[in-house]
C-alpha cells in the first residue's frame, strides 16, 4: 500500500506553501504502510516561533484553497512544534531545535520519501 493520488496532493500544496514561507528541510514521508490512520507525513522546520506560524497559516490557506480541511491542530499556542492533521496527511512545523531534538525523520526511516516537485526549495540558514 502506498499513499493515495490524492494524499500525494495534499503533501505537495503542504510543501510548496512551506517553501514559499522560507521554511528549512521539507521532506514528505510515506508512512502509508506502518500507520492506518494517515497516508503521509510533510517534516518543515523554521528558525523562529514567529516563522513555524507563519509557514503554518500559509498551508493551512493553501490547502483550504484545495478543498482540505484540518481534523486538528496542536501546538500553536507555544509555536515550537505545530502538527496539522488532514487525515490523510499530518504536517509538522517544528522549530529547527525541536526537529533536531526528536528527530522524526529517523523516527520514520524506514517509511519511503515522498519525491516533492522541482519548485519545492528548502531553504537554508
Amino acid at each position: 500500500m502506498t499513499a493515495t493520488e490524492h494524499a500525494i496532493e495534499l503533501v505537495h500544496a503542504a510543501a510548496r506553501a512551506a517553501s514559499e514561507k522560507l521554511a528549512t528541510n521539507i521532506i514528505a514521508i510515506d508512512v502509508s504502510e506502518q500507520l492506518a490512520i494517515s497516508d503521509a507525513f510533510v517534516l518543515a522546520s523554521a528558525g523562529n516561533d514567529r516563522q513555524v506560524k507563519s509557514i503554518v497559516d500559509e498551508i493551512e490557506d493553501r490547502l483550504r484553497d484545495i478543498g482540505a480541511k484540518p481534523i486538528r491542530r496542536e501546538g500553536e499556542r507555544d509555536g515550537r512544534w505545530v502538527l496539522i492533521d488532514y487525515g490523510e496527511i499530518v504536517v509538522h512545523v517544528q522549530h529547527e531545535e525541536e526537529r533536531q531534538f526528536y528527530a522524526l525523520e529517523r523516527l520514520w526511516r524506514d517509511c519511503p520519501a515522498i519525491e516533492l516537485p522541482a519548485d519545492v526549495v528548502s531553504h537554508e540558514r
